[in-house]
């Protein structure tokens, strides 16, 4: 996808300098820095802190972060003990485990003066498929929307929550990816990003985004989405995911259930964009999920540019008070109307993920 007219992917290994180049999204949209991961600590740190964040890049993260570990110490407790620590670094998200879990499989029998070339392979290749598979969930995608279109014959209206764009991926992204093809394809589209507080990572990522690829759009507080589908100003509903169970529950940023509730209550079609690699085949029940709490600071404080465009972070809340940051929350699979897969769209039940992975 595009900054500034220019192609770019989230996550991508230098050859040349040997290191691993990220997108710093914690500086977005006001500067765009590119930076380098050049040890596993930095990928860690990359993680927890937010310079790269969405579960699918997060997989990818990790799995550059293994690299990593091979090139600073080609060491097998060196190596296990990284695994272990990058798995660590966020609960939430499964792709991340599943990203490490999939390169020490592929790094079990293998010579160690053949391990680097190896872990970079399957390093790359875990990124390309994420790359194919959010194309492919654009263009299951973009059947809903061209069905909207079709009758409606004007502009769609479409919701998100939070980043599930190209940027919390590794191009494309997944709730993002219907919305880029059918604008791609001459569908006109529009989209209300709801801010998504604590971090804001629709006013400042999902936006900032949809604005490099002209895809028109309008932030809102969190609390407008309600108000807009009573109105009939939302043809349809998509977000992305950090974790879905076989049972079609899902587990998403904050906010992501009082938005599938509203639309359930106004009859809006509210849908979940996610690769294969999010799926949890092993937890049952949603209560099992682990929930991150984040730092509190990120709720009481803002930062964003001062009168002489310096990046200032300030406190808004009283320094008595006592904060709670929760980062994600569970939406039941009965207020979702489909899953929108790479392999294509089913309901989100046991039944419809089993339908189309065998």
């Amino acid at each position: 996808m595009k900054i500034e007219g220019k192609e770019y992917r989230t996550i991508w290994f230098d050859e040349k300098n040997q290191a691993v180049k990220i997108i710093d999204q914690t500086k977005l949209p006001h500067q765009f820095i590119i930076k380098d991961l050049k040890t596993v600590k930095d990928a860690i740190n990359a993680i927890k802190v937010m310079e790269v964040r969405g579960a699918p890049l997060i997989g990818g993260t990790a799995a550059y972060g293994i690299v990593l570990a091979i090139m600073e110490k080609n060491d097998v407790n060196f190596i296990k003990k990284s695994s272990e620590d990058l798995i660590k670094s966020r609960p939430t998200a499964i792709n991340l485990k599943w990203a490490v879990d999939r390169m020490m499989k592929k790094l079990s029998d293998v010579n160690n003066n053949e391990l680097l070339k190896v872990a970079l392979d399957e390093a790359k290749t875990i990124c390309e498929e994420d790359v194919k598979f959010c194309k492919n969930i654009g263009l299951n995608g973009l059947k809903i929307i061209e069905k909207i279109y079709n009758k409606k014959k004007e502009t769609v209206n479409i919701l998100t929550h939070c980043n599930a764009g190209w940027l919390a991926t590794i191009n494309w992204g997944t709730a993002t990816s219907p919305i880029y093809h059918a604008h791609k394809k001459g569908i006109p589209v529009h989209v209300w990003v709801d801010e998504t507080r604590p971090r804001n990572q629709g006013a400042n990522l999902t936006s900032y985004e949809l604005n490099e690829e002209d895809v028109p759009n309008t932030i809102i507080a969190d609390n407008t989405g309600g108000i807009l589908m009573q109105k009939g100003e939302v043809d349809m509903c998509i977000v992305g995911t950090d974790r879905t169970l076989s049972t079609g529950d899902v587990c998403n940023k904050i906010g992501t259930y009082l938005k599938a509730l509203a639309a359930y209550d106004n009859n809006v079609p509210f849908y979940v964009a996610l690769p294969s690699s999010t799926i949890d085949w092993d937890i049952k029940d949603f209560k099992d999920i682990p929930i991150e709490e984040r730092n509190s600071e990120e709720l009481t404080h803002l930062e964003g540019l001062d009168k002489d465009k310096k990046l200032k972070k300030i406190l808004i809340y009283p320094q008595k008070s006592k904060v709670m940051n929760l980062a994600f929350d569970i939406t039941p699979a009965k207020y979702i109307t489909s899953l929108i897969t790479e392999k294509g769209v089913c309901e989100a039940s046991e039944k419809g993920l089993k339908g189309l992975f065998k």
